[in-house]
């Protein structure tokens, strides 16, 4: 018996570890997908968190800050024909992988634009590049949904969030330290780029093409046009606060270049441990519920923030409404694609119309009666959310 227990544990062993070895990439492969959406978080969030510098530093107006972010909002329709392209020849893990690359190379394009114009050019480009990475990520997440019937939307959107706070704060950091944006986004485009290359390789998502709806363009219609309001007002909200929020901070009280980002920082990680917590809080209150009052609670933070006596204490303000905002964007689209494809294309075509409008409202409210008046109609929006939500049925 001796002689034969090495040659029965010998295989016994190999298998173990082969096994061992299967466990750990499966592992791998669950966090690809959680990931690719904290990736999309710090980009967005390094290139919100610089935008008050890149104004400062080619001295824009706040009518030609509007026009730049409008472009965003431009690209960002723009990008229904390109993604659709991308999805149904190479599918959502490589469409992902092609997108973010390009994403990153935008991001630095923007660092060094010498211009207004050419600043304009590049940010319509990362409307472009980010909304067809925003589309493949969460085709990708809807289709893990599918295969192991678990809802982990509300997860995923939470680490874009905490990648939204990373990049921002890195931003601040960076702010701080006076470093110029071009160098800043040119630091994290090659580490971002290679972690985006290796998660996308072992991201368990086939390649094949995706059947992307012809009817992308189509608005909502009856109940479901309360849905897409409710996007298109969350969109506008929540874009107005990540382009404008270290704006007003700036020009109102004065804010530094490193204290300016860290309304967004206080806005996105308010959201992001709502987000944590959002599908147990639905089980218990309700989806209409959640929507109605975060969004009453978002409008006293705002109007708490443009009354505020300090910036510091305006902080606590974003942060309150991004508590009360949190929930908007993954119940209405939970709400949404239970209807159906064409309910969700046409949810998602009015909420990017919102993330359109938002920014030149902002910039021209600003340019008339002030910063204060223009956050302070980002809470009078919020005040509309919460009377569209109380009367969506298909909020549940």
């Amino acid at each position: 018996m001796q002689t034969t227990a090495p040659a029965v544990t010998a295989p016994i062993t190999a298998t173990a570890a082969v096994s061992r070895r299967s466990k750990v990439f499966a592992q791998v492969q669950q966090l690809s997908l959680p990931v690719m959406f904290t990736l999309f978080g710090v980009i967005m969030g390094s290139w919100a968190g610089r935008i008050p510098a890149m104004a400062a530093r080619l001295d824009i107006s706040h009518s030609a800050l509007s026009m730049v972010l409008l472009c965003g909002g431009v690209g960002a329709l723009l990008s229904f024909p390109v993604s659709s392209f991308l999805m149904s020849r190479c599918g959502a893990r490589k469409t992902m992988l092609y997108s973010g690359l390009a994403l990153l190379a935008v991001l630095v394009s923007i660092g060094i634009a010498p211009t207004v114009p050419s600043v304009m050019v590049a940010v319509l480009m990362l409307g472009i590049t980010a909304s067809t990475y925003d589309v493949a990520m969460n085709a990708a997440a809807s289709k893990r949904e599918k295969a192991t019937g678990k809802s982990e939307m509300s997860l995923l959107h939470g680490l874009a969030c905490a990648g939204g706070l990373a990049g921002a704060t890195l931003g601040s950091v960076m702010a701080g330290m006076k470093v110029a944006p071009a160098i800043h986004f040119m630091m994290v485009a090659g580490p971002l780029a290679a972690i985006l290359w290796a998660a996308s390789q072992v991201l368990d998502i086939s390649d094949e093409a995706e059947k992307v709806e012809k009817k992308k363009f189509a608005l909502p219609r009856g109940p479901l046009a309360l849905l897409g309001l409710l996007g298109f007002l969350g969109s506008m909200s929540e874009g107005s606060i990540a382009d404008w929020s270290g704006v007003f901070l700036k020009e109102h009280f004065n804010a530094t270049d490193g204290l300016a980002p860290l309304a967004l920082s206080c806005f996105s990680v308010m959201m992001l441990l709502s987000r944590l917590v959002g599908d147990k809080l639905k089980i218990r209150f309700g989806a209409q519920r959640l929507v109605t009052i975060g969004a009453v609670v978002s409008a006293m933070g705002l109007f708490f923030a443009v009354l505020a006596p300090s910036a510091h204490a305006a902080l606590g303000g974003f942060a309150v409404a991004g508590l009360g905002l949190s929930l908007l964007f993954p119940f209405v689209f939970s709400a949404a694609g239970a209807q159906g494809p064409i309910a969700l294309a046409g949810v998602a075509s009015m909420a990017y119309s919102g993330t359109l409008m938002g920014p030149p409202v902002i910039g021209a409210i600003a340019s008339h009666v002030g910063m204060q008046m223009a956050i302070g109609y980002v809470g009078i929006l919020s005040i509309v959310i919460a009377l569209v939500a109380s009367r969506t049925k298909l909020l549940k």
